[in-house]
């Protein structure tokens, strides 16, 4: 049992992943009495950054090699791409094709001149992470996070206009020469996805200082934890529930079943709460919606229980 009261957070999917279910009803009536309000979504509410951006490649490549300095760093990581009826869908980026060293240097060997022409080497920081180090001032579109870009046409979410025009380019040529790779035939033989395509996302340089309020951080994402570690938080995986220690944060974003959610999180959260063991409950959903909950709140008992999250669209 911790010392004394801890603030939590969840940081949860945006609430239309639960839309029409019914809430259980201890959960109901906690959330009809919790203050709500807001603001910013997403993983980066946790941290405070300066300057203000989410340079992701530049703060997980010192997180893997220790090497960001004063570069400017932006992500290619390996991506599998499929087409379909209306064009071609981002499925997998990143660890979620679980490559090995040996499979990545060999993808790696043909893009190296490509990047390396354009005045960009490209390496790997990881097997599932790679990297392109830009020439400073380097122009740049805006990249849409993994998280975004997961399951959306690939054409609707690569960058537009002049600034684009180039790093469609790339990505076309570089999605020839990975078509080609040995590796993609071994891996389709032993039905697995093949790594036809790159991502870029995360530009920047390494942030002047990584803050946050939580002494840890609970999250599956390697870039979750290099944040964290910038910020000189603990850092460990999403596991199961129990109170913790110190002031932590918990990321859920990975939820797929209400059921579980409110079982396995939500339910145990608010009995600690009763029993004074948590001082305030912050659910950060990724619509922007805020959820504060705290001990006090038991007494607005004429507050109507909230029912559902979100209202199903049947239109």
């Amino acid at each position: 049992m911790p010392a004394r009261a801890v603030d939590v957070a969840f940081v949860l999917p945006p609430r239309e992943r639960f839309a029409g279910e019914a809430l259980p009803d201890t959960v109901a009536r906690a959330f009809g009495r919790a203050d709500r309000t807001r603001g910013d979504s997403g993983i980066e509410t946790l941290f405070e950054v300066l300057p203000r951006g989410w340079p992701a490649a530049a703060v997980t490549r010192q997180a893997d090699c220790g090497d960001a300095g004063d570069a400017m760093w932006l992500r290619a990581d390996p991506a599998y791409v499929r087409a379909d009826i209306n064009g071609a869908r981002l499925l997998a980026i990143g660890e979620m094709l679980a490559l090995d060293a040996q499979a990545t240097e060999a993808l790696l060997r043909p893009l190296r001149p490509l990047f390396g022409d354009a005045g960009m080497p490209i390496d790997a920081g990881g097997p599932n992470a790679w990297y392109l180090r830009l020439q400073p001032g380097s122009p740049l579109p805006t990249f849409p996070s993994p998280d975004d870009a997961l399951g959306t046409d690939l054409f609707e979410q690569m960058p537009q206009g002049p600034e684009g025009r180039r790093w469609r380019a790339l990505m076309s040529e570089a999605q020839v020469l990975l078509h080609h790779s040995p590796v993609n035939a071994d891996r389709l033989k032993r039905g697995l996805a093949p790594v036809n395509s790159i991502w870029f996302w995360g530009a920047g340089r390494l942030p002047d200082q990584v803050r946050t309020s939580y002494a840890a951080i609970h999250s599956l994402d390697a870039t979750v934890h290099a944040f964290a570690q910038r910020a000189g938080a603990k850092t460990a995986p999403v596991e199961s529930w129990s109170v913790p220690e110190a002031d932590a944060a918990f990321d859920l974003r990975h939820a797929r079943r209400l059921d579980g959610l409110c079982s396995g999180w939500i339910d145990p959260a608010l009995a600690a709460i009763a029993s004074k063991r948590i001082r305030t409950l912050r659910l950060l959903w990724a619509d922007g919606e805020r959820f504060e909950l705290r001990r006090s709140q038991s007494l607005r008992v004429w507050k109507r229980p909230l029912r559902v999250l979100a209202e199903r669209d049947d239109a």
